[in-house]
């Protein structure tokens, strides 16, 4: 199993890519942190995981939240001994054109995808450091190299994660800490699947595999950065986005 003994701490792994992620990082031998805000959705992930034979336990905590976030870490630390992955994928969208979009969606958004990354590498790292050595996984997107209309708070956010991931890989490379990011393009999950047919094909004929991504497409990404087949790949941004942006 490429992920054995190692313990792993996934955010907003209670449903979508996260969750994926948390059950193929089980399925491949980690302990998982299964952490995200709805309390419900966390739970049946760890039922799943451990109905598989796995191990792991549930976190509600709320990434902008320092204090809960390094309380979360600090609980991993003391039940397991290590946090050897982190993956951020926890975060939110608010969408609006610039001349419409109010404060209070640009503020969200930030604090979510920008801050909550931040406090959750920043507590991880610390220990990462005291240990030599980990990986840290940081949720990206396509948005964050090319843009895209209405989104300017989720593509300031991404082109933030971006900028963090590389800044992060040439500080912590010292210390046996690889950072590296997934950016996704289009993913069939529950939030797209409401969408209508028709944005559907739309989005599917952005891409040259005539497809959208399933949230495993994303998920076995993050486990081949996460495992040591990558260990020396760092400060890549991971384009998994079926041809997009080509």
């Amino acid at each position: 199993m490429r992920l054995e003994n190692k313990t792993a701490i996934i955010t907003g792994a209670g449903r979508g890519i996260g969750k994926e992620t948390a059950l193929i990082f089980a399925r491949e031998g980690a302990r998982i942190v299964v952490a995200d805000l709805n309390e419900e959705d966390i739970s049946e992930v760890v039922k799943e995981i451990e109905k598989a034979g796995g191990t792991a336990i549930a976190e509600a905590v709320n990434v902008t939240d320092r204090e809960a976030v390094q309380e979360m870490i600090n609980k991993t630390k003391d039940s397991w001994g290590c946090v050897d992955i982190l993956v951020n994928n926890a975060g939110i969208t608010a969408d609006a054109q610039l001349l419409k979009m109010e404060e209070s969606q640009w503020d969200r958004v930030i604090d979510v995808n920008l801050k909550g990354v931040f406090n959750a590498a920043q507590a991880a790292a610390a220990v990462m450091k005291e240990q030599e050595g980990g990986v840290i996984l940081n949720a990206s997107s396509v948005v964050g190299t090319y843009g895209n209309f209405g989104q300017t708070n989720y593509a300031a956010t991404k082109w933030g994660v971006n900028g963090m991931t590389k800044t992060w890989a040439k500080e912590l490379g010292r210390f046996n800490i690889r950072v590296n990011a997934v950016a996704p393009g289009f993913v069939l999950t529950p939030m797209t699947e409401k969408m209508p047919e028709k944005v559907l094909e739309m989005m599917k004929e952005k891409s040259v595999l005539k497809d959208l991504a399933k949230p495993e497409d994303i998920a076995c990404a993050y486990l081949f950065l996460a495992s040591d087949e990558a260990r020396f790949i760092t400060g890549e941004i991971l384009s998994v986005d079926g041809g997009v942006v080509i």
